[in-house]
C-alpha cells in the first residue's frame, strides 16, 4: 500500500524533531523511540546466541553433532510454522498483550532444553522442549512495525529508520554467536543459553513497557484484508527473501568448511564472517544516511543486481587468490555491503505492500522465507562440500544471489505491476 498523508483529525504519532543535519539523530529525537530501541537491542541479541548456544551445549554433553543439528533444525521449521500466527495475534489484540506471554513460553521452552541436557533425559525431549521456542515473538518485525506507525507518510525518516534496522540485526547475529561461544567456553556448558533467556525475557519486557510509541491493535478489523501471502507484490518479494537466505546459510557452513580445511580452528571462521556482517552492517548505516532519488522498486533491483556479481568475490578469493583466510575475510567484508541495501529496500516494499492492519504479520513471513533459504542453503552447501571441496562450496552463495537476481528480473513487471509505486527518499 502506498504511504499515505497523517489524517487531519488525528493526532500526529510524534512531534517534528528539531532540525539536524545527522538523519539518525533527527530519527531519535521523537520521543519514546530511544527506549523502545534499548529494549528491542536487549531483546534481539539473544537471536543469534540460541541456536549456537544450543549446539554447543548439546553436543558437548551428549557427544553428536548430528544430535546437535536435528535439534535445532527442528526448532527452526517449527518457527518457521508458528512465527506468522504469533505475528497474526500481535496485529489483533496488540504488540504487549501477545509478546510478553508469548516469550514467556519461549523462555520456557529454552530453559527446559537445558534442564533435559543437564540432566541427560532422552533425546525425544531435547526436539520437544526445542519445539516450544517457537513462540519467540519477532522483535525486529515489532520495531520497524513501530517506526512505519510513527513515520507514517515520512518516506525519508522511514528508509533511515530502516537502514538503521537492518543494521543491527547484522550487528546481532556478529556479535550474539561470539558471545554465546565466550559464555560456554569460559563458564559452563549451559551459560549462553541461560543469558540469552535472561536478555530476551528482559529486553521484551523494557520493549513493551514503552506503550506511546506502539502500533494500534487492529481487533478483528483487519482480518477481512488479505492475506500477506495473496497481497499484489509480496510472494515475489518472499521468494527473494527465501533465495538471500540462501545466501547466509550456505556462506557460513562453507566458511566453517573452508577454515577447517586450512587448519583453523572454527574461532577463526567465526570472525571472518563477523567481516562479512561487519560490511553489511556498515553499508546500512551509509544507506540510511543516503537520500536516493526513484522508486523502491529500481532500488531493491540495483542493490540484488549488486548483490550477485559482489558474491563472486568469495569465490575468487579461495580459488584464485591463493586461499587464505586474510584475503576471503577482505573478501567477505566487500561481499556483505550489498546485503543490506538489498535488505533495506525489500522490507521498505514490503512495508508498504502489506495489507492494513497485518504488518507484523507480513514481516515475520519475511523472516520464515529469511530462515527456510538459510537452511535450504545450508544444507546445499555442506553437500557440495562434501561431495567436491570447501572452495567449490562458494558457488553456492553465488548461485543463490543470482537466482534472486533473476526473480527480481522476472517479476519486475509481471509481478510488481498490480502493486503500488513506492517512491523512495528524495534527494536532498
Amino acid at each position: 500500500m502506498p504511504p499515505s498523508q497523517p489524517s487531519q483529525h488525528s493526532p500526529s504519532p510524534c512531534s517534528p524533531p528539531p532540525p539536524s543535519r545527522n538523519p539518525y539523530r533527527r530519527l531519535f529525537a521523537i520521543p519514546g523511540t530511544r527506549a523502545f530501541t534499548i529494549g528491542n537491542l536487549v531483546a534481539r541479541l539473544p537471536m543469534g546466541m540460541f541456536s549456537v548456544s544450543a549446539v554447543i551445549m548439546i553436543a558437548g554433553t551428549r557427544g553428536s553433532y548430528a544430535l546437535a543439528g536435528a535439534v535445532t533444525a527442528t526448532g527452526l521449521a517449527a518457527t518457521a510454522v508458528v512465527a506468522p500466527w504469533t505475528a497474526r495475534l500481535v496485529d489483533r489484540h496488540g504488540q504487549a498483550r501477545i509478546a510478553v506471554p508469548a516469550t514467556a513460553v519461549a523462555a520456557l521452552g529454552s530453559l527446559a532444553l537445558l534442564l533435559c541436557v543437564r540432566l541427560g533425559a532422552p533425546d525425544w525431549t531435547l526436539f520437544a522442549a526445542y519445539a516450544a521456542t517457537a513462540t519467540t515473538p519477532n522483535t525486529g518485525g515489532m520495531s520497524r512495525a513501530r517506526w512505519a506507525h510513527l513515520l507514517k507518510g515520512d518516506a525519508d525518516r522511514l528508509h533511515t529508520a530502516n537502514s538503521f534496522e537492518q543494521a543491527v540485526d547484522e550487528l546481532c547475529f556478529m556479535f550474539g554467536p561470539v558471545l554465546a561461544a565466550l559464555l560456554c567456553g569460559a563458564l559452563f556448558p549451559e551459560a549462553g543459553t541461560l543469558v540469552a533467556v535472561v536478555l530476551l525475557l528482559t529486553g521484551v519486557l523494557v520493549f513493551s513497557a514503552q506503550r506511546s510509541t506502539e502500533p494500534p491493535a487492529r481487533g478483528r478489523t483487519g482480518a477481512g484484508s488479505a492475506s500477506p501471502l495473496r497481497a499484489p507484490g509480496i510472494p515475489p518479494l518472499l521468494i527473494g527473501f527465501l533465495a538471500t537466505g540462501a545466501v547466509f546459510g550456505s556462506m557460513e557452513v562453507v566458511t566453517i568448511a573452508f577454515a577447517d580445511a586450512q587448519g583453523h580452528r572454527a574461532a577463526a571462521a567465526g570472525i571472518i564472517l563477523a567481516l562479512q556482517a561487519a560490511g553489511s552492517c556498515a553499508a546500512g548505516l551509509l544507506y540510511g544516511v543516503l537520500r536516493l532519488g526513484g522508486s523502491a522498486e529500481r532500488r531493491f533491483l540495483l542493490s540484488v543486481g549488486a548483490m550477485a556479481p559482489l558474491m563472486c568475490l568469495p569465490l575468487l578469493a579461495a580459488t584464485l587468490a591463493g586461499g587464505g583466510l586474510v584475503t576471503l575475510g577482505l573478501a567477505l567484508l566487500l561481499a556483505g555491503m550489498a546485503t543490506a541495501p538489498t535488505m533495506v529496500t525489500a522490507m521498505t516494499l514490503l512495508q508498504h505492500r502489506t495489507p492494513e492492519g497485518r504488518l507484523n504479520e507480513g514481516m515475520t513471513w519475511a523472516v520464515t522465507g529469511l530462515l527456510g533459504g538459510i537452511a535450504c542453503g545450508s544444507a546445499v552447501g555442506g553437500l557440495v562440500v562434501e561431495r567436491g571441496s570447501a572452495e567449490a562450496g562458494y558457488v553456492v552463495p553465488v548461485g543463490a544471489a543470482t537466482t534472486a537476481l533473476l526473480i527480481a528480473l522476472a517479476t519486475a513487471r509481471a509481478g510488481w505491476s498490480a502493486a503500488p509505486s513506492v517512491t523512495g527518499p528524495h534527494t536532498t
